[in-house]
């Protein structure tokens, strides 16, 4: 006779987390009694609010890995860099924490890393650095950076810089690529000339339609002329106020890291459009065919399609303007507080790509309850909105804050990851934080 050892709610959670879930619930859809109080086991603590606790909803500490937890994220150690959660080395991504986020400028050491290919070397001399504009255009233009400096208007700006695939991490079944949190952006103060001023000069043709983009970083397989990413934009983008020739970051030379020494900067689209190591724009008389354009690269249903299942993109549509979202920047997921805490000072940013952002709420009782947070305007357009607010706690025990903005036509950051995509773009969902008190 084979002898059943079952597993204790504590023992599921952290081998079955799923089935745990299904067990402590019940049919009932509800935490009460014994569920309840296995449940606070399993967390550490007792559930001041679990009988609001949404059937089916796994507790944040388990579903979201903490980086200070045990066998949580491999941390970035490189010189000059914060301690940035790894994502690949080969090409190297590393994804910025929110509690590092928790500046109203991004400061270059905690700035993301986002590269498709390798990462060249430095320039001998920056401002001799040339970018050449050509194709649809009435005059091809090859300016240095000096040049740029020198004969277009300087502008500095804050601007919202986000890669495509933030959020990513949220969709289930899991899509391809990077699984980024919420920490792929950054809001650094960014100097250079408007776009736009260098297509003047050079003169559109009245068949140009979009931009092509490249710039010096090799393919991984270092094969000569292969480029690592080559994305574009409609023409009305590139004509944007806000869309910039940059070759300073907050009062600095942009590091070599980050794009050195001129990089394009397109706020509020994905990341991807802001080409680093910035050598060409190529005028198209149709949309541009690179490296990460079409297919299902940086592109989206237009009508929903089966999770998980296959799909080549053709009816799909380009990302452009970035989905609302929200960052918790004053506590980390998973922090422990001193007994006796009774209220949480809460800070954070937010953004929505093109629009703005009409407000933040919090909840502390898994969503049955929401407080307005106060929400600053932005910098300028396609800066990020810093909010603040205080939510009260009635006792010790595990907590959860949900965090969610709504951007200023009403979209409000869903319950789950929205449009599921092969490759997980545009993953915005209400955001959780474990907190745990005394």
């Amino acid at each position: 006779m084979v002898r059943r050892i079952e597993r204790s709610v504590q023992e599921l959670y952290r081998d079955d987390p799923e089935r745990a879930d299904a067990l402590a619930f019940g049919r009932r859809g509800a935490l009460k009694g014994a569920a309840l109080a296995a449940m606070g086991g399993a967390v550490g603590a007792a559930i001041p609010f679990g009988g609001s606790m949404p059937q089916g909803t796994l507790p944040a500490l388990f579903s979201r890995p903490a980086a200070a937890q045990s066998g949580g994220p491999a941390l970035l150690d490189l010189p000059g860099k914060g301690p940035l959660i790894l994502q690949g080395e080969r090409p190297l991504n590393a994804e910025t924490p929110e509690t590092l986020l928790d500046e109203p400028v991004t400061s270059a050491r905690n700035m993301f890393i986002r590269n498709n290919g390798g990462v060249p070397d430095a320039a001998a001399d920056p401002r001799a650095w040339k970018l050449v504009v050509e194709g649809e255009v009435n005059q091809r233009l090859e300016l240095t950076v000096g040049e740029l400096e020198a004969r277009f208007p300087v502008i500095t700006r804050q601007l919202q810089l986000e890669c495509g695939g933030n959020g990513r991490a949220f969709y289930q079944p899991q899509a391809r690529g990077n699984q980024w949190g919420n920490g792929a952006i950054s809001n650094g103060e960014w100097t250079g000339v408007r776009l736009r001023d260098v297509l003047n000069a050079a003169g559109l043709k009245s068949s140009a339609v979009a931009t092509g983009h490249y710039g010096a970083d090799p393919h991984l397989s270092n094969e000569p002329g292969r480029p690592a990413i080559a994305r574009g934009m409609r023409i009305a983008k590139a004509m944007e106020e806000d869309t910039l020739l940059a070759f300073r970051l907050n009062g600095a030379a942009i590091p070599q890291l980050h794009g050195a020494p001129l990089r394009l900067v397109t706020p509020g689209w994905p990341g991807s459009l802001s080409q680093k190591w910035l050598t060409r724009i190529w005028v198209r008389d149709k949309p541009h065919d690179g490296p990460g354009m079409g297919g299902t690269s940086y592109r989206v249903p237009v009508r929903p399609i089966v999770p998980g299942s296959s799909n080549n993109g053709r009816d799909f549509a380009d990302l452009e303007s970035m989905p609302v979202r929200a960052i918790l920047s004053s506590h980390a997921h998973g922090a422990r507080l001193p007994a006796g805490t009774r209220a949480l000072d809460l800070r954070g940013a937010a953004w929505a790509g093109d629009l703005t952002v009409r407000a933040v709420h919090v909840s502390v009782d898994f969503g049955a309850s929401w407080t307005a947070m106060q929400v600053a305007d932005p910098a300028n357009r396609h800066a990020w909105q810093r909010w603040t607010g205080r939510v009260a706690l009635p006792s010790d025990g595990y907590y959860e804050v949900w965090y969610r903005a709504t951007d200023s036509e009403g979209r409000m950051q869903p319950h789950a990851p929205p449009n599921w995509n092969p490759q997980g773009y545009g993953g915005n969902p209400i955001s959780r934080a474990a907190i745990l008190v005394g």
